[in-house]
């Protein structure tokens, strides 16, 4: 299951902005241009309820969303309820997460999240932030991802919510100049600054699937991009890259011909 917040309206922008012009003006322009580009944003992992999801979101550390779908396609008819977990013995799941990578570290993760679920929530899934971020093993991200994905009117509504921040997230949040640190939560604060609360379910989801697609770490495809002319780190425009990693420009897949 893949559902995307509503779309924002658009944002007209003021006239001569350009990728010089203050963050404060350029942040909100982007994250709409970002938002209609991509639908609104989904998560690319396979899921059809928030356990399934909050499962799928642990498991995609160090890992890609197409080989944690691949691992659920099976786990999740196995596994469908949160003592389902904890009814078998920790080797057996970690043989059963291990081609996600970190398995044993994510087997205590999801059997202690579980555990938590089954004492505290009767064995469902919170949409609070406070009380996500309070099982083992889920972190700002991956609450923001939940409750973003699962419910994102609740996200909006939650004073304690914010925006996920990811490898892609944090790569992208400083070649637009939104921000100068390296740290997750700092560049969370600085970019709750910048944008309005409605886009934060959808903004972090369009960054995402923007630094997959287009926004590469070493060969970004600057000229293919929707927010280039408001991009300082735009190589197409001669600009070097604010986050320090790419390499040269990268360009579109050739297409096959039949």
């Amino acid at each position: 299951m893949t559902t995307a917040p509503p779309t924002l309206p658009p944002v007209e922008p003021p006239a001569e902005l350009d990728r010089r012009s203050p963050k404060k003006l350029r942040a909100p322009v982007i994250a709409a241009r970002l938002d209609e580009e991509y639908d609104g944003g989904v998560v690319e992992l396979n899921w059809t309820t928030p356990f399934e999801l909050l499962v799928a979101t642990i498991l995609s550390a160090q890992s890609t969303d197409k080989k944690i779908n691949e691992v659920t396609a099976t786990l999740f008819a196995k596994y469908r309820r949160p003592e389902d977990y904890l009814a078998v013995a920790e080797e057996e799941l970690q043989r059963d997460i291990y081609q996600t990578g970190f398995f044993r570290q994510k087997t205590k993760s999801l059997r202690g999240m579980c555990e938590a679920l089954m004492e505290r929530h009767g064995g469902e899934v919170p949409l609070t932030m406070r009380e996500l971020i309070a099982l083992p093993g889920v972190a700002r991200k991956t609450a923001n991802v939940v409750l973003g994905a699962a419910a994102p009117e609740a996200h909006r509504a939650d004073r304690d919510a914010g925006i996920a921040v990811d490898t892609h997230v944090k790569r992208l949040s400083r070649r637009f100049a939104f921000t100068r640190s390296d740290d997750p939560l700092r560049i969370e604060r600085d970019l709750m600054k910048l944008l309005p609360k409605e886009s934060w379910p959808s903004a972090s989801l369009s960054i995402i699937l923007h630094g997959r697609r287009i926004c590469d770490a070493q060969r970004p495809r600057c000229a293919d991009c929707i927010v280039e002319d408001l991009c300082p780190s735009s190589l197409a425009a001669g600009r070097r890259d604010l986050a320090r990693q790419a390499k040269g420009m990268g360009q579109a897949p050739v297409a096959e011909t039949a």
